[in-house]
């Protein structure tokens, strides 16, 4: 299975903020929107960065001041992307050894969406659930 079956299910609906708002307006955003992460993007749409929530409160905990600074001073600006044609199992490998939760899909230089954790152990739920009622049906039918 690949990324792009997640993305073709999901959707590409992306929440983004630029490098120089505060950091009070992607708390807002993660509050409102319910997320965890947002992407950075600077000017042209490019991808600048990532931040979470961990970042978020991380940074607060040593610095209290934190919400008036830009996004820039909090977000992690070396992103690991995947594309859409990466495996699924290679992809939770690495969100799994590298521990975070989200990723950005990436491919020639364009965003196209994002996949989470959750959304690659849901899509791995599904295809085995497929399996096995597949393998239930002709068991079923050679009796």
């Amino acid at each position: 299975m690949k990324v792009s079956t997640i993305l073709a299910t999901k959707g590409n609906k992306l929440y983004t903020i630029a490098p120089a708002q505060a950091v009070s307006e992607a708390v807002a955003m993660l509050a409102t929107h319910n997320i965890g992460v947002l992407l950075v993007l600077a000017e042209g749409d490019q991808l600048a960065g990532i931040i979470s929530e961990r970042d978020i409160v991380r940074h607060l905990a040593k610095r209290p001041d934190l919400l008036d600074k830009p996004v820039a001073s909090v977000m992690t600006s070396k992103v690991i992307t995947c594309l859409p044609q990466d495996d699924l199992m290679s992809v939770a490998h690495v969100m799994t050894e590298r521990r975070f939760r989200h990723l950005p899909v990436v491919e020639d230089g364009e965003l196209l969406g994002m996949i989470s954790i959750g959304d690659v152990l849901k899509a791995q739920r599904d295809y085995y659930h497929g399996q096995i009622d597949t393998l239930e049906t002709q068991i079923l039918a050679t009796e």
